[in-house]
């Protein structure tokens, strides 16, 4: 019993990696590695279980991740539930890495002058996140111009009493898995609200927001994209695109408008749902947009649905590039030997996490569940190793 007592907790905290910053082989404490796959079959949190899988195809990993479960609160241990965020960077990794590094740190700050979790303290965080970014990017303007034209989506879960709280700027999805009563079916919910271009309505919302500008949204290649740029209309960083101090050398002429802007041209405001989790929910699916590119979220749903709890990220990864590999008529076996950075050309980076809710778990106490922080590639970290909060 002991014996068996010990096993456990060495998964939840004991040592995770080699000298070379590897996963030791044979090691599941933060995940496994396959070639460009890393993937973590399954653990535990506060509100139940997770799967969680990254496939990289960039020449730098753009997608960061994490899980984290445990006190949501700097200065109360009873504020138990869990966190998760998908970041889909773009232009590069540094605001996905950036948000990875700051934004649960900033929720727990928030969440600790408020005693409680709310859409508040989420909102806080975004916009602390942001701010702390947009600095970092006028500190290193001279040195580091490019940061400007960097950015990412962001797409966070909170699950806390009972209540699942989503917030997301871009494109990356939170697909909700509900039961149908008596047919035992399982239908998708998509609880996190798109920001892209391409849909009809975020056009319409764009023009109405700058309606002194009639090239805010332009058709360029059969693509919608803001100014001709960039298709999603809500980011973190991507600062060249805000403040026009920084739509000017030294940033390189291939990102830089040819005229100014007064205002931001795109929104760092997150869209906020909060649900309260009914028996007949399942699970929730959060992903970055390259797994929506291939899968829907009803064939999402039933994947998971029909599949054994463990290693079901990794499974619709898989599923998601079997379909890349379909459209380009080759073998999936063909595609898993493509290097990244060529590899991008047949899929994006794709980072999934799924949550199972265990209704039990969600009430239980504190101690009944194991503290995880773990980071989408194999990143984990003991729960005194974060950041001081800063509410500046």
């Amino acid at each position: 019993m002991l014996s068996s007592a010990m096993d456990y907790l060495r998964s939840c905290w004991g040592p995770t990696s080699s000298p070379d910053g590897r996963p030791r082989k044979g090691v599941d404490v933060a995940g496994r590695q396959d070639g460009l796959l890393w993937y973590k079959d399954a653990g535990q949190l506060v509100a139940g279980e997770f799967s969680m899988a990254v496939v990289q195809a960039n020449n730098l990993l753009e997608d960061h991740s994490q899980v984290e479960s445990g006190s949501l609160s700097t200065t109360d241990p009873d504020l138990q539930g869990s966190f998760v965020g998908v970041y889909d960077g773009h232009g590069g990794p540094e605001t996905a890495r950036y948000i990875n590094d700051h934004m649960f740190n900033h929720l727990k700050g928030y969440a600790s002058e408020q005693k409680c979790m709310s859409v508040d303290v989420i909102r806080k965080a975004f916009r602390a996140t942001e701010e702390g970014f947009l600095s970092l990017v006028s500190n290193q303007w001279s040195m580091r111009p490019q940061l400007a034209a960097v950015g990412s989506c962001c797409l966070v879960g909170v699950i806390c009493a009972g209540t699942l709280y989503v917030a997301n700027v871009g494109d990356s999805r939170a697909i909700l898995g509900r039961l149908v009563k008596g047919t035992g079916e399982v239908v998708a919910m998509q609880l996190s609200a798109e920001h892209n271009a391409s849909f009809e309505e975020v056009r319409r919302e764009m023009q109405a927001m700058h309606p002194d500008d009639p090239h805010i949204v332009v058709l360029k290649h059969n693509v919608w994209r803001v100014k001709g740029i960039i298709q999603i209309t809500r980011s973190i960083g991507d600062v060249y695109l805000k403040r026009p101090e920084f739509n000017r050398e030294p940033l390189h002429s291939k990102f830089r408008l040819p005229e100014t802007f007064r205002r931001p041209l795109l929104s760092s405001e997150p869209a906020i749902t909060v649900h309260q989790i009914q028996l007949t929910d399942q699970f929730i699916i959060f992903a970055s947009d390259g797994l929506w590119e291939h899968l829907s979220n009803q064939k999402a749903v039933e994947l998971v649905h029909s599949s054994p709890r463990n290693g079901i990220a990794r499974k619709l990864v898989k599923a998601a590039m079997q379909e890349a590999a379909k459209k380009r008529e080759m073998r999936y076996s063909d595609l898993k030997k493509i290097d990244r950075g060529v590899r991008r050309h047949f899929h994006d980076d794709i980072t999934v996490v799924v949550v199972f809710f265990d209704s039990n778990a969600i009430a239980m106490d504190a101690w009944s569940r194991p503290t995880v922080s773990l980071r989408g590639g194999g990143v984990a970290l003991p729960a005194n190793s974060l950041a001081p909060f800063s509410g500046s």
